[in-house]
Protein backbone atom coordinates (compact mmCIF):
# COMPACT_ATOMS: atom_id res chain seq x y z
CA UNK A 1 0.00 0.00 0.00
CA UNK A 2 1.56 3.54 -0.87
CA UNK A 3 0.56 6.41 1.61
CA UNK A 4 1.16 10.08 0.54
CA UNK A 5 0.72 12.72 2.94
CA UNK A 6 -0.07 16.64 1.29
CA UNK A 7 -1.11 20.13 2.68
CA UNK A 8 -2.24 21.55 -0.55
CA UNK A 9 -2.71 24.91 0.95
CA UNK A 10 -6.35 26.38 1.36
CA UNK A 11 -7.88 24.42 -1.10
CA UNK A 12 -10.60 26.45 -2.05
CA UNK A 13 -13.72 26.12 -4.16
CA UNK A 14 -16.13 29.33 -4.86
CA UNK A 15 -18.83 29.98 -7.08
CA UNK A 16 -18.04 34.03 -8.71
CA UNK A 17 -20.97 34.44 -10.65
CA UNK A 18 -22.24 31.37 -10.98
CA UNK A 19 -18.79 29.80 -12.25
CA UNK A 20 -16.43 26.74 -10.01
CA UNK A 21 -13.24 28.39 -9.09
CA UNK A 22 -10.89 27.55 -7.11
CA UNK A 23 -8.81 30.30 -5.06
CA UNK A 24 -6.47 30.41 -1.84
CA UNK A 25 -3.55 28.85 -3.34
CA UNK A 26 -1.34 31.53 -2.18
CA UNK A 27 -0.68 32.80 1.10
CA UNK A 28 -0.35 36.59 0.82
CA UNK A 29 3.09 36.51 2.30
CA UNK A 30 4.06 38.53 0.10
CA UNK A 31 2.70 41.23 -2.75
CA UNK A 32 3.30 38.78 -5.47
CA UNK A 33 0.40 36.60 -3.61
CA UNK A 34 -2.55 39.26 -4.71
CA UNK A 35 -4.03 41.17 -7.28
CA UNK A 36 -5.28 39.90 -10.92
CA UNK A 37 -2.08 38.43 -11.38
CA UNK A 38 -2.07 35.90 -8.41
CA UNK A 39 -5.70 34.73 -9.67
CA UNK A 40 -4.89 34.06 -12.75
CA UNK A 41 -2.35 31.79 -11.40
CA UNK A 42 -4.40 30.09 -8.84
CA UNK A 43 -5.25 27.34 -11.65
CA UNK A 44 -2.16 26.50 -12.54
CA UNK A 45 -1.43 26.41 -8.75
CA UNK A 46 -3.90 23.68 -8.06
CA UNK A 47 -2.72 22.00 -11.53
CA UNK A 48 0.66 21.24 -10.38
CA UNK A 49 -1.05 20.09 -7.11
CA UNK A 50 -2.74 17.27 -9.03
CA UNK A 51 -0.01 16.48 -11.57
CA UNK A 52 1.74 15.62 -7.83
CA UNK A 53 -1.03 13.75 -6.71
CA UNK A 54 -1.01 11.99 -9.99
CA UNK A 55 2.95 11.32 -9.95
CA UNK A 56 2.84 9.64 -6.59
CA UNK A 57 -0.39 7.57 -7.50
CA UNK A 58 -0.54 7.02 -4.19
CA UNK A 59 -3.54 4.35 -2.38
CA UNK A 60 -4.47 6.78 0.17
CA UNK A 61 -3.75 9.94 0.58
CA UNK A 62 -3.92 12.61 3.59
CA UNK A 63 -4.41 16.16 2.83
CA UNK A 64 -4.09 19.30 4.78
CA UNK A 65 -5.68 22.59 4.15
CA UNK A 66 -9.33 21.90 2.71
CA UNK A 67 -12.24 23.45 2.71
CA UNK A 68 -14.88 20.98 2.25
CA UNK A 69 -16.23 18.53 1.06
CA UNK A 70 -17.28 20.18 -2.46
CA UNK A 71 -13.64 21.36 -2.71
CA UNK A 72 -12.45 17.43 -2.67
CA UNK A 73 -14.48 16.32 -4.80
CA UNK A 74 -14.39 18.96 -7.70
CA UNK A 75 -11.02 18.97 -7.26
CA UNK A 76 -11.16 15.20 -7.77
CA UNK A 77 -13.51 14.99 -10.83
CA UNK A 78 -11.78 17.40 -12.44
CA UNK A 79 -8.27 19.03 -11.84
CA UNK A 80 -6.59 15.18 -11.07
CA UNK A 81 -8.37 12.92 -12.99
CA UNK A 82 -7.49 16.06 -16.02
CA UNK A 83 -3.81 14.99 -14.53
CA UNK A 84 -4.18 11.58 -14.93
CA UNK A 85 -4.33 10.83 -11.46
CA UNK A 86 -6.69 7.57 -9.84
CA UNK A 87 -9.84 7.40 -9.01
CA UNK A 88 -10.34 7.46 -5.09
CA UNK A 89 -13.94 6.89 -4.63
CA UNK A 90 -13.55 7.10 -0.89
CA UNK A 91 -12.97 10.69 -0.08
CA UNK A 92 -13.80 12.48 3.40
CA UNK A 93 -13.88 15.66 5.16
CA UNK A 94 -15.51 16.92 8.23
CA UNK A 95 -15.15 20.37 9.91
CA UNK A 96 -12.73 20.65 12.18
CA UNK A 97 -11.72 23.63 14.60
CA UNK A 98 -9.99 26.15 11.87
CA UNK A 99 -10.84 29.48 12.19
CA UNK A 100 -10.08 29.74 8.32
CA UNK A 101 -12.20 26.71 7.40
CA UNK A 102 -9.15 24.40 6.43
CA UNK A 103 -9.94 20.92 6.97
CA UNK A 104 -7.49 17.69 7.07
CA UNK A 105 -8.89 15.46 4.27
CA UNK A 106 -8.50 11.81 2.99
CA UNK A 107 -8.44 10.09 -0.28
CA UNK A 108 -8.57 6.44 -0.65
CA UNK A 109 -9.23 3.79 -3.44
CA UNK A 110 -9.43 1.58 -0.97
CA UNK A 111 -12.04 0.60 1.08
CA UNK A 112 -12.12 2.35 4.34
CA UNK A 113 -13.54 0.73 7.64
CA UNK A 114 -13.83 3.43 9.77
CA UNK A 115 -13.79 7.16 9.76
CA UNK A 116 -13.32 8.95 13.13
CA UNK A 117 -13.39 12.85 13.41
CA UNK A 118 -11.68 13.93 17.33
CA UNK A 119 -12.10 17.48 16.29
CA UNK A 120 -14.10 17.95 19.29
CA UNK A 121 -12.08 16.09 21.71
CA UNK A 122 -10.48 18.10 24.74
CA UNK A 123 -7.65 17.36 27.01
CA UNK A 124 -9.59 16.35 29.61
CA UNK A 125 -11.22 13.83 27.95
CA UNK A 126 -8.21 12.48 27.00
CA UNK A 127 -7.20 12.69 30.72
CA UNK A 128 -4.69 15.43 29.97
CA UNK A 129 -3.40 18.31 31.64
CA UNK A 130 -4.82 21.58 30.48
CA UNK A 131 -2.62 23.73 28.84
CA UNK A 132 -2.49 27.13 31.59
CA UNK A 133 -4.94 29.67 31.33
CA UNK A 134 -6.70 27.99 28.83
CA UNK A 135 -10.63 26.52 29.29
CA UNK A 136 -11.54 22.85 30.02
CA UNK A 137 -13.70 22.72 27.13
CA UNK A 138 -10.98 24.43 24.71
CA UNK A 139 -10.87 21.48 21.56
CA UNK A 140 -7.01 20.05 22.17
CA UNK A 141 -6.67 20.04 18.15
CA UNK A 142 -6.55 23.15 16.61
CA UNK A 143 -8.03 21.46 13.25
CA UNK A 144 -8.29 18.11 13.54
CA UNK A 145 -7.01 14.51 14.03
CA UNK A 146 -9.03 12.26 11.66
CA UNK A 147 -8.35 8.19 12.09
CA UNK A 148 -9.11 6.03 9.35
CA UNK A 149 -8.93 2.45 8.75
CA UNK A 150 -8.11 1.04 5.94
CA UNK A 151 -8.15 -2.60 6.26
CA UNK A 152 -5.44 -3.26 9.18
CA UNK A 153 -3.70 -0.22 8.88
CA UNK A 154 -5.12 2.80 10.87
CA UNK A 155 -4.04 6.31 9.75
CA UNK A 156 -3.81 9.18 12.22
CA UNK A 157 -4.04 12.16 10.25
CA UNK A 158 -3.01 15.34 11.51
CA UNK A 159 -2.54 19.30 11.13
CA UNK A 160 -0.56 20.81 14.32
CA UNK A 161 -0.51 24.54 15.24
CA UNK A 162 1.79 26.58 13.48
CA UNK A 163 4.32 28.18 14.84
CA UNK A 164 3.19 31.82 13.24
CA UNK A 165 2.57 34.47 14.40
CA UNK A 166 3.94 33.73 17.78
CA UNK A 167 6.32 30.13 17.91
CA UNK A 168 7.09 30.71 22.15
CA UNK A 169 3.04 30.42 22.28
CA UNK A 170 2.46 27.56 19.52
CA UNK A 171 4.92 25.01 21.16
CA UNK A 172 2.29 24.40 24.57
CA UNK A 173 -0.26 24.10 22.01
CA UNK A 174 1.71 21.98 19.46
CA UNK A 175 2.61 19.79 22.67
CA UNK A 176 -0.50 19.16 23.56
CA UNK A 177 -1.28 17.76 20.31
CA UNK A 178 1.41 15.53 20.16
CA UNK A 179 0.28 14.07 23.40
CA UNK A 180 -3.04 13.65 22.39
CA UNK A 181 -2.53 12.44 19.93
CA UNK A 182 -0.19 9.49 21.57
CA UNK A 183 -2.92 8.96 24.00
CA UNK A 184 -5.84 7.91 21.02
CA UNK A 185 -3.18 5.88 19.55
CA UNK A 186 -1.91 4.22 22.91
CA UNK A 187 -5.92 3.93 23.57
CA UNK A 188 -6.26 2.34 20.03
CA UNK A 189 -4.12 -0.44 20.23
CA UNK A 190 -3.80 -1.29 24.20
CA UNK A 191 -2.16 -4.65 24.24
CA UNK A 192 -1.65 -5.11 20.79
CA UNK A 193 2.18 -4.95 20.07
CA UNK A 194 1.70 -6.06 16.32
CA UNK A 195 -1.11 -3.09 15.62
CA UNK A 196 -0.65 -1.05 12.19
CA UNK A 197 -0.40 2.43 12.46
CA UNK A 198 0.57 5.56 10.96
CA UNK A 199 0.46 9.70 11.70
CA UNK A 200 0.58 11.77 9.24
CA UNK A 201 0.35 15.18 8.20
CA UNK A 202 1.55 18.45 8.94
CA UNK A 203 2.70 18.88 12.60
CA UNK A 204 4.52 22.24 12.00
CA UNK A 205 7.87 21.04 13.22
CA UNK A 206 10.89 21.77 11.04
CA UNK A 207 12.98 18.87 11.58
CA UNK A 208 16.08 20.89 10.51
CA UNK A 209 15.46 23.47 13.19
CA UNK A 210 16.81 23.07 16.33
CA UNK A 211 15.65 25.16 19.05
CA UNK A 212 15.45 23.13 22.54
CA UNK A 213 13.00 20.15 22.73
CA UNK A 214 10.75 19.52 19.76
CA UNK A 215 6.90 19.92 20.72
CA UNK A 216 6.49 16.64 18.80
CA UNK A 217 9.06 14.69 21.07
CA UNK A 218 6.37 12.65 22.74
CA UNK A 219 5.52 10.89 18.90
CA UNK A 220 9.00 11.22 17.60
CA UNK A 221 11.22 10.47 21.04
CA UNK A 222 10.69 6.63 21.70
CA UNK A 223 7.25 6.15 20.55
CA UNK A 224 7.21 6.15 16.76
CA UNK A 225 10.10 6.19 13.89
CA UNK A 226 10.20 9.00 11.66
CA UNK A 227 10.03 7.00 8.40
CA UNK A 228 11.62 9.94 6.45
CA UNK A 229 14.74 9.55 8.17
CA UNK A 230 15.08 6.60 5.84
CA UNK A 231 15.40 8.63 2.92
CA UNK A 232 18.54 10.43 1.73
CA UNK A 233 19.04 13.78 3.12
CA UNK A 234 19.01 15.61 0.40
CA UNK A 235 15.31 14.30 -0.34
CA UNK A 236 13.83 14.90 2.83
CA UNK A 237 12.42 18.77 2.69
CA UNK A 238 9.18 19.08 1.91
CA UNK A 239 8.85 22.79 2.09
CA UNK A 240 10.72 25.71 0.32
CA UNK A 241 10.85 29.71 1.46
CA UNK A 242 11.81 31.70 -1.43
CA UNK A 243 12.72 34.39 0.47
CA UNK A 244 15.31 32.77 2.33
CA UNK A 245 16.19 29.81 0.02
CA UNK A 246 15.88 27.26 2.71
CA UNK A 247 14.51 24.19 2.29
CA UNK A 248 12.41 22.44 5.77
CA UNK A 249 10.14 19.79 6.67
CA UNK A 250 7.52 20.28 8.89
CA UNK A 251 5.73 16.99 7.09
CA UNK A 252 5.53 13.77 8.68
CA UNK A 253 5.01 10.18 8.14
CA UNK A 254 5.77 8.54 11.74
Amino acid sequence: MRIATFNVQNLRLRHPMGRPRFDGARDDDVPQDSGLQAAALDLADRRLTAAVLAHADADVVCLQEVFDIEALDFFHDHLLRDAGGPVYPHRFCFPGNDGGGRDVALMSRRPVDEVVSHASLTAVDLGLEELPGRKANIPVFCRDCLMARVGELTLFLCHFKAPWPDARAAWPVRRLEALAVRRLIERRVTGDENALWLVLGDLNEHRDIREGEQAIAPLTEGFAIDLMERVSETERWSYYEPGSGRYSRPDYIL
